[in-house]
């Protein structure tokens, strides 16, 4: 049995294909952070039937946009990135899994952080001179590309640090730190009163403001759309926020909503944190009408890995409850995100919405992943794809039709965090673990995720074909992508593999 990532790999040739600038859609991919697949009033899971199905946090988090984004859009809820930052990040740069970019860790902007048994050869320098990117590309093809927010494509000083580096015409506050040294424009985000060294750059105009840092990358996204619309340009708009990640500063637009809430006050920050991304949301769309070009804008929204809610303990069913784990972990509430994709306005007259017809308020059951949106975003753009990929086009999922392929997902994690040295492969319904350093049955942790969505019935004992099977698909997947792997505790020269 050859691993479907064998069939998906492709060697092309890249080529343009001509299109006039005004038949191709503006995009706009708004990247959240650290915000998993519950931190949401919109409901991504799903009843026996199929049908949208409500949890205490849906009813807890108020995200007006997004319910208007998904009711004119399709949502999945099996969607997949990985469980930590960067290397989600490059793999929907780069349309590969971690495995293959070898960016499979956080990239920490001043140390390798590779972990005593990681490799120590992984891409720690992230995005490099030479890589194929999807801002690049797009570039070519006539749109300007736009960065605001946070980057975290490389360390300190590196070519990958600064998007403008690797395809990006604007870039507006993203460098290599992944977290601010503050939200408030009242300590310089950071430079003041805050962590100087993790300070966000580039908005020193706001500097003393009381004013949050989702709201200034806001107003600063919108007027860098304004001047592609008024330039008669096609657009590509990279809207990645800082928030929701850590520190869980208040965004004192919305504390008022939580003041009788019982929760402790970072699960309070939390929460604002997410409404105030959503009010972002809101303000780009109203922009986007605003400017005559919402029915020409195709809207991506996603998560950069699971839940960082502050509830919890990292491994038990918590902060993305019902789903298991966080950010971090190898478990379901690690990795699963949320994924809209709509129109920023819907007008069935449209020649590009009649290309590209997405159904309303659809939940699709399809599985879809954070490298997969590199080809889609090319296919829509008019552009072919170039170089070696492992994500396939979406856009026969995004009308609401089935897709042939087998559900894959792929994430390598050769290092230490919440969870540890680690690989985890979904193939069907299946989700096969591996713990390089763990010895017997402990191995190994073997989850049908139809009928066991916490992942509470560890299937590896009971099924042990199903797991031989499950091995020996992750080892060629893992090899096929020429991965690199965890070193053994007793010998440091000894590579361990998928056994």
């Amino acid at each position: 049995m050859k691993s479907t990532f064998f069939y998906r790999f492709l060697f092309t040739v890249l080529l343009f294909l001509q299109v006039d600038a005004s038949e191709q859609p503006n995009i706009l991919v708004f990247l959240v952070d650290d915000m998993g697949v519950m931190d949401t009033s919109v409901a991504f899971l799903a009843d026996e039937k199929g049908r949208p199905e409500r949890h205490p946090f849906n009813d807890f988090y108020r995200t007006p946009n997004m319910e208007r984004l998904a009711r004119q859009g399709i949502r999945f809820r099996q969607f997949y990135a990985n469980s930590v930052c960067s290397p989600s990040r490059v793999s929907l740069m780069t349309g590969q899994t971690s495995a293959r970019h070898r960016s499979t860790q956080f990239i920490s902007p001043t140390a390798n952080n590779a972990g005593a048994y990681g490799p120590k050869g992984w891409q720690w320098e992230g995005i490099v001179p030479g890589a194929t990117t999807l801002p690049a590309l797009l570039k070519e093809g006539g749109y300007r590309t736009i960065h605001v927010g946070k980057a975290h494509f490389g360390p300190v000083d590196s070519f990958g640090s600064l998007p403008e580096n690797f395809g990006f015409d604007v870039n507006i506050a993203g460098c290599a730190y992944g977290r601010p040294g503050s939200y408030y424009g009242k300590d310089h985000f950071g430079g003041k009163n805050g962590n100087g060294t993790r300070a966000v750059p580039g908005l020193e105009k706001y500097h003393g403001e009381e004013i949050h840092l989702t709201e200034v990358l806001t107003l600063e996204m919108n007027e860098a759309i304004s001047g592609a619309v008024e330039d008669e340009e096609p657009f590509f708009a990279y809207m990645s926020h800082y928030a929701v990640h850590s520190p869980f500063q208040s965004d004192d637009r919305f504390a008022a909503h939580y003041e009788d809430s019982d929760l402790k006050a970072p699960a309070k920050a939390f929460a604002t944190m997410i409404e105030g991304m959503d009010k972002s949301l809101g303000d780009i769309l109203d922009q986007l009408e605003n400017l005559g070009v919402a029915e020409s804008t195709l809207v991506l929204f996603l998560g950069d890995n699971g839940s960082d809610g502050p509830r919890g303990d990292a491994h038990a069913v918590s902060s993305a409850a019902p789903l298991r784990g966080k950010k971090a972990t190898h478990y379901e509430g690690g990795m699963r995100v949320p994924f809209i994709a709509s129109w920023a306005k819907r007008n069935s007259e449209s020649k590009l919405q009649k290309q590209l017809a997405i159904p309303n308020d659809k939940l699709s059951d399809q599985v879809g992943t954070v490298y997969d949106l590199f080809p889609t975003i090319l296919s829509v753009a008019g552009i072919r794809q170039v170089s070696r990929v492992d994500g396939v086009d979406l856009s026969t999922m995004l009308r609401g039709k089935r897709s042939r392929r087998l559900p894959e997902f792929l994430m390598h994690f050769p290092h230490k965090h919440r969870s540890s040295y680690f690989t985890s492969y979904r193939l069907g319904d299946w989700k096969l673990v591996y713990h390089y350093h763990k010895i017997g049955e402990e191995r190994y942790e073997l989850f049908n995720l139809e009928d066991d969505l916490d992942e509470s019935d560890n299937r590896a004992s009971s099924d042990p074909k199903r797991l031989q099977l499950m091995v020996r698909a992750m080892g060629k997947a893992l090899e096929e992508a020429d991965a690199q792997y965890v070193t053994s505790l007793e010998d440091p020269s000894q590579v361990l593999r998928p056994e």
